[in-house]
């Protein structure tokens, strides 16, 4: 078969292009450090590089997202902090209310600064973040959580969606409590039981906040201690219709027990004074403050109004204990969160440098190889350059001339 001098020239050129193809290709990869730059260089390779991008932009992602929630979460964990100290000292100024030596105007003093730091309290409720969101308002977080009302009443705009932040592939994290969960829901006297003086007593008793003795024999009733004379008492179960469950002599400041709880009666009370018992609910703080100044505003210049004022004050000392008990605890959830971002930052940060490992040693050049290979590549163009010049002068015409 005849092979033209034509078709000759074009396999020699092919062959010339294709080697500067490669070399072009080597000197490229040995610019950029990157072996595989298209599919067409390596494309298994190439899939798995796709691959492992995804899942670096997933981290990357997650890292927004942990950054997010540790601001939030550490924002939320100094505004309980402040929120703490609040309530401390207005336990602190209720304490001093209940200084007997206090008058009128002194306990008016002092209801006037529980007030301010009432205010102080709800400012901190209602904290914004760096976005200028509400901290504390559930999914509203446009919405000012907290508000009062013509009344005086605090009141809770949010709602109760807890915002869920992805940290991981299979892991999430709340961003922050609402203000239902860290201001309004708190059990109200001890826990398990509340006690409260009737408006209508005219005798000096006092009753305390109670305790829990055997939580078994407990029956969560509403009862009424009532005094049937000076010294004599009987306990009736309202919700089984007055059924009286308890009676006996009545001794200042000894305990009275029934169903498994005790209270405390200080004092003289009159025959038909009367105490209500009731098992707890939840009650927000702002309750319990503002109920804490009425009582406080109340003229105490008899002995009843000043059984009344104590009454009032032992109630508030402890939901304001109870109050800080829940913070304490809502604190400690958040702190649980920081600790887990924390770790989850370690643990992402450790798959981020593995990933980039893998991605490395699929793309970057082995450059020691990339220089050899560029090496060889430059000889192999040269040869065929000079062999394409060698061939190109084999014909019939060249002979002839070179024959003259």
């Amino acid at each position: 078969m005849r092979i033209s001098t034509a078709e000759i020239a074009a396999q020699a050129i092919q062959t010339i292009d294709s080697q500067s193809a490669a070399l072009q290709q080597t000197q490229n990869q040995l610019a950029t450090g990157v072996a595989v730059q298209n599919a067409a260089d390596n494309p298994v390779a190439a899939a798995q590089i796709v691959q492992l991008e995804q899942q670096q932009t997933q981290l990357t992602q997650y890292g927004v997202n942990l950054q997010s929630a540790q601001t939030r979460l550490t924002l939320e964990e100094s505004s309980l902090s402040t929120a703490t100290n609040t309530l401390q000292s207005i336990r602190d100024l209720a304490v001093q209310g209940g200084n007997a030596t206090l008058n009128d105007a002194n306990r008016a003093q002092i209801a006037t600064q529980i007030q301010q730091q009432i205010q102080s309290l709800l400012g901190t409720a209602n904290t914004k973040d760096s976005n200028g969101e509400y901290l504390f308002a559930g999914y509203a977080t446009q919405t000012q959580p907290f508000t009062v009302d013509a009344a005086g009443n605090v009141d809770y705009e949010g709602d109760a969606g807890t915002r869920l932040i992805q940290i991981s592939a299979n892991q999430s994290v709340a961003d922050s409590d609402t203000g239902a969960t860290a201001f309004m829901d708190i059990p109200a006297g001890n826990g398990t039981f509340t006690t409260a003086a009737a408006a209508g007593n005219t005798g000096s008793g006092s009753i305390d906040t109670g305790s829990v003795v055997d939580s078994a024999q407990w029956v969560p009733d509403q009862y009424t201690l009532s005094f049937t004379s000076a010294n004599t008492y009987q306990i009736t179960d309202n919700t089984t219709g007055q059924t009286i469950v308890a009676n006996g002599s009545y001794t200042s400041g000894s305990a009275i027990q029934f169903q498994g709880v005790e209270v405390t009666v200080s004092g003289a009370p009159a025959a038909g004074d009367s105490f209500s018992i009731a098992p707890s609910g939840n009650q927000s703080m702002f309750a319990t403050l503002s109920q804490l100044t009425t009582a406080l505003n109340q003229p105490a210049d008899t002995p009843a109004a000043q059984a009344q004022l104590a009454t009032a004050i032992g109630s508030a000392l402890t939901n304001i204990d109870q109050g800080i008990s829940h913070l304490s605890t809502v604190s400690a959830s958040v702190g649980a969160r920081l600790n887990m971002l924390s770790s989850q930052t370690t643990t992402n940060t450790s798959a981020s440098t593995a990933l980039a490992s893998q991605q490395s040693s699929l793309q970057d050049v082995d450059y020691a190889s990339a220089v050899t290979t560029l090496s060889q590549q430059m000889v192999g163009l040269q040869a065929a350059e000079q062999s394409y010049a060698a061939i190109s002068q084999l014909s019939l015409f060249h002979y002839l001339t070179s024959l003259g």
